[in-house]
């Protein structure tokens, strides 16, 4: 019999990637292409769709043909990608009407004030689980529509359709389902977290036409049969990559928790079939849901900028000329010397919410050298994740046991140190490093029998390494009196236009 496989597209932030894995969920071949930032203005990122997707035709042969299989022999294709991420192209020719608008983007900040003077403001963030932010689809929508001429009318007529990424993945890979899985369509702004369809008071609130809108389904089940890149291969899941990586860490069970160190980071509580009303600066967010089935929740902290702090040390002050040697650097000095950064580039998210700060390094002295900024730099994710945690904590009423964690940043053995210390719980990371695509993997295979169950999927999953938390109580509570303090001098730097 011919050995089998599951394709996972994980499209991120940077780059696009097709995943072979087998029945062990091992990796079996890896294709990857970078697709170009664009900084129009400052604060505004965006990404060429087009760009993306072409891509992603690219690199499903090479993935198959690097783990030496043919197309026939993949059971499932799955999706993760960037959440948030905002796309709109005319429904006859599939051409965006212009470039996707990514998370990180915070050109809707002055939208977004405006809408929060709205009385129902509250309704909506109650409906879809999320507070009003530039970081949502909803008002990135609401501004694309405002400010590129015609749309509007378009919109209403029907001609244009609208999606995060795998929406648009999954129109160009079958020649036009309009579809969005809970996860992404939970992202929005605009979805009722509690009935999974689109709120009609949210759509009104933003102003968004319902027609310009995608299907929504489950997570796991049917999205259509592929007639490009996979021609003939069943779509069989899609989530936002977060919650890929919370499946792909087989965080199954409420209470179980997992964080992805990645160009942000993301930490995730699965709370189970119950919605738990978010506060502490947390969102509640869907995790999944099998075809048939409720759906499961998560809370989640979301942080910004972690893994883009080191590319920026790497590239904006040329301090090191690689990702990895920030490790190496911060080696050199024992303690930060009282230098703190605090990443606001895009404003601060969970637990803050501030979209008006922005970044700063204080406790700068002429002692201080670029080993202190490196250590300074990897602390800041560490207390960062802190931050979250303690939300969390408070939130759910259960104190975090473990942390499981992945992404590219689990590499760095001092950083993993670092968060087991100033979390005080081990630090555990998976043999299996690509858990987000490993998640895309598992859940497009569970929708076509390729696994079975949820168990089979747990006794795949294997401790690679642990870090257990050293540091001196007292010091721990200094150090993180003084974070909190250097967060609390980037509020209110951005003004309101008069």
């Amino acid at each position: 019999m011919t050995e089998r496989y599951v394709v996972a597209i994980d499209q991120g932030t940077t780059s696009t990637r097709c995943i072979v894995f087998d029945r062990r969920g091992q990796l079996v071949s890896l294709a990857q292409q970078e697709h170009k930032q664009h900084f129009p203005k400052p604060g505004w990122v965006e990404h060429d769709a087009m760009e993306i997707w072409r891509n992603v035709e690219r690199l499903a042969p090479r993935a198959l043909r690097r783990a030496g299989i043919t197309i026939d022999q993949v059971a499932a294709v799955g999706i993760a990608n960037q959440r948030e991420t905002t796309v709109i192209w005319d429904r006859r020719t599939g051409v965006p009407v212009r470039r996707a608008i990514i998370w990180q983007d915070t050109r809707t900040d002055a939208l977004v004030n405006s809408l929060a003077s709205d009385p129902r403001a509250a309704a909506v963030a109650e409906i879809s689980g999320l507070p009003l932010a530039t970081y949502f689809s909803g008002p990135r929508l609401r501004w694309m529509l405002d400010h590129t001429p015609g749309l509007r009318a378009r919109a209403e007529r029907g001609e244009v359709l609208c999606g995060t990424m795998e929406t648009w993945l999954i129109w160009n890979l079958t020649g036009g389902a309009h579809v969005t899985d809970v996860t992404n369509a939970s992202r929005t702004m605009l979805l009722d977290v509690h009935e999974l369809d689109w709120s009609a008071e949210a759509l009104d609130f933003f102003g968004i036409p319902r027609a310009m809108l995608p299907e929504v389904r489950a997570s796991i089940g049917a999205f259509g049969t592929a007639c490009q890149a996979f021609p003939g291969v069943r779509i069989g899941a899609a989530l936002g990559d977060q919650q890929a990586a919370l499946f792909g860490q087989t965080c199954f069970t409420p209470g179980e928790a997992k964080c992805t160190y990645g160009t942000g980071s993301f930490l995730l509580l699965n709370t189970g079939t119950e919605l738990i009303r978010p506060g502490h600066g947390l969102l509640s967010t869907v995790a999944y849901q099998v075809a048939g089935e409720p759906a499961s929740y998560a809370l989640e902290g979301s942080i910004a900028i972690t893994g883009s702090l080191v590319q920026w040390f790497r590239d904006q002050l040329e301090l090191i000329s690689s990702a990895p040697e920030i490790e190496t650097l911060a080696r050199t000095v024992a303690d930060n010397g009282g230098c703190y950064i605090v990443p606001a580039f895009s404003g601060l998210y969970a637990p803050h919410w501030r979209s008006e700060a922005r970044g700063v390094i204080v406790g700068l002295t002429s002692y201080i050298t670029k080993g202190h900024l490196a250590r300074a730099v990897l602390e800041a994710t560490a207390w960062q994740t802190r931050e979250v945690v303690d939300a969390m904590n408070a939130n759910s009423g259960l104190a975090l046991k473990t942390l499981k964690v992945d992404g590219g940043m689990t590499a760095n053995n001092l950083l993993m140190q670092m968060i087991a210390d100033v979390l005080d719980v081990p630090v555990v990371r998976p043999l299996a490093v690509e858990t987000v695509s490993l998640g895309a993997a598992y859940a497009a295979g569970l929708a076509v029998g390729y696994w079975p169950d949820l168990d089979g999927l747990r006794r795949n999953w294997h401790i690679a390494g642990q870090w257990m938390p050293s540091m001196e109580p007292g010091l721990r509570d200094r150090e993180y009196a003084n974070w909190r303090r250097a967060v609390e001098r980037t509020f209110d730097w951005i003004q309101p236009a008069q």
